[in-house]
């Protein structure tokens, strides 16, 4: 059977808990703390700012004709497979790189 509640229908009231918010010197360890601020610029990564920036590769490449020998310049593909139709009015050769 359930206890009865008290006679005055008040609730008994809850403890609180206290709580210690020290830090106590003789537990921290001080020679054991290894951490160092690594902000702003970093010394030994990367390119400083007295460095030349690298040179880019050409964004055309130069094709010679098979059959006329003219010399073709074509942008750089994006795919490893293409196609190169010679300009030259009277050539007209399709030469295929794979």
């Amino acid at each position: 059977m359930a206890a009865k509640a008290p006679a005055g229908g008040k609730k008994p009231k809850k403890r609180k808990r206290k709580m210690r918010l020290s830090l106590k010197q003789k537990k921290m360890n001080i020679t054991g703390d290894s951490y160092k601020d690594n902000l702003g610029w970093s010394t030994d990564v990367g390119r400083t700012l007295n460095d030349a920036p690298a040179p880019k590769g050409p964004e055309t490449l130069r094709v010679q004709c098979d059959s006329c020998g003219s010399m073709l310049k074509i942008p750089k593909p994006k795919k490893s497979r293409y196609t190169v139709t010679c300009s030259y009015p009277e050539c007209g050769t399709e030469m295929k790189f794979e």
